[in-house]
């Protein structure tokens, strides 16, 4: 497995989820990472592109927040700290955010948050 893997496996378990959640039609993923040629990266930059910015989206509000951002690690990998501090200007702004491991903690966080039934 990878993390592609891990959120792969997410987009897989929201798509089962769609009858019970149509809201998980709205879940979309932010390709920020990975390796680019400088020219594409660069492109990408004029664009907007920013670093740090977390994986995925889920613009749908639920209690007290905004919408949902959530940012996938595997392994050993550990978030940089561009993204502790989107993460932290993300949550200031009313949004919950949550970070995740595998794809399963990932579906419990967004479970809790469809529910209404997230911690502070």
């Amino acid at each position: 497995m990878s993390e592609h893997d891990e959120q792969v496996a997410l987009f897989q378990w929201a798509g089962y989820q769609l009858g019970a959640c149509p809201e998980l039609a709205l879940m979309f993923a932010i390709p920020n990472g990975g390796d680019r040629h400088p020219a594409v990266a660069g492109k990408l930059r004029d664009e907007g592109v920013k670093p740090g910015v977390p994986d995925i989206c889920l613009p749908v509000p639920r209690g007290k927040y905004h919408g949902m951002f959530l940012e996938m690690k595997f392994g050993k990998n550990k978030p940089k700290p561009d993204q502790f501090k989107w993460m932290g200007a993300l949550r200031d702004q009313g949004y919950y955010v949550r970070l995740a491991w595998d794809w399963q903690t990932a579906a419990e966080f967004i479970t809790r948050y469809l529910e209404d039934r997230n911690e502070t």
